[in-house]
């Protein structure tokens, strides 16, 4: 059992739901920024328990920052912890936050869970996060939820637009240019993880790939 999950299982501050098989997720992407001063990002705070949980996990040096659309939300804030109300929505709100917070390594989109929203925050939010950061959008199964605006290969879902996202990671193979092109998501990413109802989008600056040879022929030409 991970430092996270112990955190939740002990947990007597306020209220956390996660699926439990996300902290394993979590520990995979996350570990390596604790104790550092990351900046870290939860949109969706209900009763805030999470950015409390993530305050312990990355340590001292750590600045934590909440969006909700639930006004109250705003009293939950602590040492650590700063708290903008808003909807995910409305990308004039996202693109404010980016001046309200100018420095972005990790990003968690655990809102709204709706296709318009999640679609937003990654469209205003991910190039907005550093060039070795991680963002996570979880509880991707409303993909499939109708009265999300999901349903099984939907045109739409942000499961259906993150499969877009495979292709822009494959750009620089391309040989049709006017279909599929690099650009600048191909030039920032390292690799797309996907799990159970989690997307990791892993950024790191890409130069054009390249095969070489190493070594003796084996067999006649």
């Amino acid at each position: 059992m991970n430092d996270l999950q112990e955190y939740f299982n002990q947990n007597q501050e306020n209220l956390i739901y996660k699926w439990l098989h996300y902290f394993d997720i979590y520990e995979r992407h996350f570990a390596r920024f604790r104790n550092t001063d990351v900046h870290v990002l939860e949109i969706g705070v209900w009763h805030g328990g999470s950015l409390q949980m993530w305050k312990s996990y990355f340590g001292t040096k750590c600045k934590i920052f909440g969006v909700d659309i639930n006004p109250q939300c705003q009293n939950l804030e602590e040492d650590h912890v700063r708290i903008f109300i808003g909807d995910q929505r409305d990308k004039h709100f996202l693109e404010h936050l980016k001046r309200d917070i100018p420095r972005l390594d990790i990003l968690i989109d655990d809102g709204g869970h709706e296709m318009e929203q999640q679609i937003n925050t990654f469209e205003v939010l991910y190039p907005h996060i550093t060039a070795n950061g991680i963002y996570l959008c979880e509880d991707l199964h409303t993909s499939y939820w109708k009265e999300y605006g999901g349903g099984y290969r939907e045109p739409g879902t942000f499961v259906e637009f993150s499969k877009s996202l495979i292709d822009a990671l494959h750009g620089w193979h391309s040989r049709n240019p006017l279909e599929l092109t690099v650009s600048e998501f191909t030039r920032s990413t390292y690799g797309l993880h996907f799990y159970d109802s989690v997307l990791v989008v892993e950024k790191c600056p890409i130069q054009p790939p390249h095969a070489c040879q190493r070594g003796n022929p084996a067999l006649p030409a």
